[in-house]
Formats: C-alpha cells, structure tokens, sequence
C-alpha cells in the first residue's frame, strides 16, 4: 500500500503494456458480489450502527473497511466472496489483450490463483514511513486506520516468495524517471521489448 504500483502502473502502460488496476476490479467485484458481502455482514453493521450502503445504492467501502480490517476473520471472510470475482475479471482483462503483455497492479494477488500463472512479478516497496505519509496525503484516513491497513499486509512479500515466480523487487524511493529505469531493465532482461 502506497509504494507506488499506480505510478508503475502508469510508466508500464507508457511502455506498451496493457494494464488493470486490480483496486478498481475489486470495486467492481464488490459490486458484482453486493448481495452476498452485505449478507455476511449486515448483522455485525447493525449491532455497531453502521449503514452499509450509499444513498446511490453502491455499498459504503469506508463502513465495509471498518468492519472487515477489525479481524482477520472478517477480512478472510470477505476476501472469499470478492476474490473469485476479482479473478474471474482479471482473468477477463487479460482475454481481451492477447497481443500485449498483461500488467496486474495489485497489492494481494498472492491471494488469487491468477498469481501462479504469472510470469514474473514486479513487487514494489517503499520505506515504512514514505508509504505512510503518502497514503495520509492520498486517502485522508486516520493513522489508525491506515496502520490497521498496513498491519493486514505484514509479510507480503514473504508470501509472494511462496509462489513458484520470479520476483524482482523494486525499492520506489526516488524520482519517477528511476523508477522508470528499473523496471525498464527487468523488461529488457525478460525480454519484452
């Protein structure tokens, strides 16, 4: 989380790629799997007097966030509700670009099975304290709130290292134009052109 994926997103689309924003595919995941989401988690909305739901009818992500980061058990809970939507989109994107090379900007796609078939995957990172700053100065949530956010997302890179992929990882401490050069070597050095 804020390490920079959307600004690698961009420079990778600059390079020819076809990229998705696997945050906006889970948005419409949610969507997609509204009944089910608000089914498994209305009862506990009601007992803390939280509306789950938007005056536009679209489910309130915010409430959702806080009910689900509260526990492990509510994040899994609703993690196996969005994730095979999420995937069955992904998966959708990718069909409809066969003759370019497929970038999925995600923080969780180790929790996909999508992620196995990759062929390489570029994780991202960035100091504790810059991706704080940049997510306070991006999404305006408490410090608590995003600290729980962090906290849900400890170790990731250990399990991408589960995965039988290769990674590179790419420390985003610089200017856009380094960024730039580091993920053009590994391009270059998988071969995409």
């Amino acid at each position: 989380m804020a390490a920079g994926k959307n600004l690698a997103g961009e420079i990778l689309e600059k390079m020819g790629c076809a990229v998705i924003d696997a945050d906006e595919t889970a948005h419409i995941a949610l969507e997609n799997t509204k009944q089910q989401v608000l089914a498994a988690f209305q009862p506990e909305a009601e007992r803390l007097g939280i509306n789950l739901m938007n005056e536009d009818g679209t489910v309130n992500r915010k409430a959702l966030a806080g009910i689900v980061f509260a526990s492990q058990e509510a994040l899994q809970k609703q993690e196996s509700i969005i994730h095979p939507e999420v995937s069955r989109l992904l998966e959708e994107f990718i069909t409809a670009h066969p003759e370019q090379t497929c970038v999925l900007n995600a923080t969780v796609l180790n929790k996909v099975p999508l992620a196995a078939k990759c062929d390489f995957i570029i994780y991202v990172d960035a100091p504790f304290i810059v991706r704080l700053i940049r997510a306070k100065k991006r999404d305006h949530h408490s410090v608590f709130h995003l600290l729980k956010r962090f906290s849900s997302q400890k170790k990731l890179y250990a399990q991408y290292q589960k995965l039988n992929v290769d990674i590179y990882r790419v420390r985003n401490i610089g200017s856009s134009s380094k960024l730039h050069k580091k993920l053009q070597r590994i391009f270059e050095s998988r071969c995409f052109k």
